[in-house]
């Protein structure tokens, strides 16, 4: 069973750049065919997809995001990363990542414990 961890600060100031990464262990992010993933939930709203990063290097973003979301990835570490610019309060959330059959994030996909990421000065 592929396990995935996120780290990174949980304390970035207003319109700097957040930068998460994802671990992940028990499989490979070139050879498993996953959707390497990142969401987030705001406090008191729904889960939000972000982007993902396939096996192949493809990768795909929320369009409400785009502008501001780079992911990418280091296949020697078995990691992928997500950066998101110009941070507001808003993007106060818990972020996680997953591995993913497709763009849909289901119950039963493995995903990481979180990390809470507040922006604040």
């Amino acid at each position: 069973q592929v396990q995935l961890q996120e780290s990174g600060p949980g304390l970035v100031k207003p319109s700097q750049t957040l930068s998460l990464t994802c671990t992940v262990s028990g499989g490979s992010i070139t050879t498993d065919l996953y959707y390497w993933t990142w969401i987030r939930q705001p406090p008191g709203k729904e889960l939000e997809w972000m982007g993902a990063i396939t096996y192949s290097g493809s990768i795909f973003y929320s369009p409400s995001l785009k502008s501001r979301t780079s992911i990418s990835r280091d296949t020697s570490k078995n990691q992928f990363t997500l950066q998101l610019s110009s941070v507001t309060p808003e993007d106060t959330a818990m972020y996680y990542c997953a591995a993913t059959e497709d763009l849909t994030v289901r119950a039963r996909d493995p995903r990481g414990q979180g990390i809470q990421v507040t922006v604040s000065s």
